[in-house]
């Protein structure tokens, strides 16, 4: 048997071609990493730091070009220095160790068989939100698409990557540190995690990590801080550095029963859809009792106002707030023509609040956080989570409070937050309940809230 022979019937099995190939021996979660990318089409891997992540990214590479013919491999990373100072350095680092590293050539952005240069290769190729499509058209009988750093990898990327996953022999693998707690690689262990084989690594038990390091780590911030379950733990944080509204309020209110709200003011307000991938949506609050939402696209502004109008008329809202900025100036006039009472909302005005808030949309949003933090009662809707956990803030010159544009979100590969939009303009009024004195009566006994 000669050595390529020898080498191919590692096939299904990387532990051992790792063994053999580099003379290494995996960390004990890199072996089961590697057995699972050996069953599993997909494989996700969230880990803290110095886990010997980029070492088992290395090792990949490296197994499948050597165990498949003509492979097409695609890999990139969060960052274009993260992909050519780490990752792709690293590979050039195990195949000069590797026994049969001599079958490859590696130059800054390819790692080629010498043999069958332009058929049997793999791409290093860093993303940009314009060259989505570098990703796209790899449907060989043999794919690896490779992920370092995937937390930061917008979700267009995935998105365009789930192309090539059409072929039986296609794999997908993705590792990173849990840095943030929306977007696709988050989704691996949420609503995609029946696709994916999904690892969570603790570097307090990798051979390799600075152990040091991690308890001076937790001395410092605490076991149970974002720091440390992000850095340490493997672990994805219950709020983003600067994520405007953690999950973890928002999955607290997904589980909350409102009590003594139903006769409270009730509020509706629409978000009128702007562009072709946004949806115009109604929210209802009745108090701490958020109904479930309506949704449509792909209808002009008079349907729209229809919409709204038979909402009003079904449910008598003590207010009802429409966005009227853009063409939902054209609802509001509408609805009003048609003799209906509604506020027009208008996110770029003058906040009630301007030492805090930059303007009136980052107002009703802190409002509506504010209410989050004291729960309310919401329906489990995974829009709605997505859009209320999405966006991130940051501060004026004079400290105000500002919220990220729609614009912004989307350039980080995150859907406008419609839903979540809609709900705040709950509080973008505060009405009278028609029966009142019933209300207050209400709220003393079931010691309730009244905003």
């Amino acid at each position: 048997m000669n050595d390529a022979q020898a080498i191919l019937t590692f096939r299904d099995r990387p532990a051992d071609y790792v063994r053999c190939v580099f003379q290494a021996e995996p960390d004990e979660w890199q072996v089961q990493a590697l057995n699972a990318i050996a069953t599993d089409q997909r494989l996700a891997v969230a880990s803290g730091h110095g886990v010997g992540k980029t070492a088992l990214t290395s090792w990949l590479i490296h197994w499948f070009m050597s165990t498949r013919p003509d492979p097409q491999i695609v890999v990139t990373a969060n960052t274009k220095n993260q992909l050519d100072s780490k990752t792709w350095r690293e590979l050039a680092k195990w195949n000069q160790r590797a026994i049969n590293g001599g079958w490859f050539t590696h130059s800054a952005t390819r790692f080629a068989l010498k043999e069958a240069p332009d058929t049997w290769f793999a791409s290093a190729i860093p993303w940009t939100e314009n060259n989505s499509e570098a990703f796209a058209g790899t449907h060989e009988e043999h794919v690896l698409n490779v992920f370092d750093e995937a937390s930061s990898i917008p979700d267009v990327i995935w998105d365009v990557v789930e192309g090539s996953m059409t072929t039986a022999n296609a794999k997908w693998a993705a590792f990173g540190n849990p840095t943030r707690n929306t977007g696709r690689f988050r989704e691996c262990w949420g609503r995609f995690r029946h696709r994916w084989h999904t690892m969570q690594v603790d570097s307090r038990t990798a051979k390799q990590a600075d152990a040091a390091q991690i308890q001076a780590w937790i001395d410092d911030y605490g076991i149970d801080s974002d720091f440390v379950k992000v850095r340490v733990l493997g672990e994805f944080p219950s709020q983003s550095t600067n994520q405007f509204i953690s999950a973890a309020d928002v999955d607290a209110c997904v589980k909350y029963e409102a009590l003594g709200f139903e006769a409270l003011p009730k509020i509706l307000a629409a978000d009128i859809a702007r562009f072709g991938d946004d949806q115009s949506v109604i929210a209802k609050r009745q108090g701490r009792k958020v109904l479930p939402f309506q949704a449509w696209r792909g209808l002009d502004l008079m349907k729209s106002a229809d919409k709204i109008a038979e909402a009003i008329d079904e449910y008598e809202p003590d207010a009802a707030v429409i966005d009227e900025t853009g063409v939902g100036s054209g609802v509001v006039d509408r609805l009003r023509q048609l003799r209906y009472t509604v506020f027009g909302f208008n996110g770029g005005e003058k906040p009630n609040d301007p030492n805090t808030y930059r303007n009136r949309r980052v107002e009703v949003w802190g409002l509506m956080r504010d209410a989050l933090k004291e729960r309310l009662d919401l329906p489990n809707d995974y829009e709605l989570r997505q859009d209320l956990i999405g966006p991130e803030y940051g501060f004026t010159p004079s400290q105000q409070l500002l919220l990220e544009r729609k614009e912004d979100m989307k350039k980080r590969g995150l859907g406008s937050p419609d839903k979540g939009d809609a709900l705040a303009m709950t509080w973008a009024v505060s009405p009278r309940a028609k029966r009142r004195e019933k209300a207050e009566a209400d709220y003393a006994h079931a010691g309730g809230w009244m905003g």
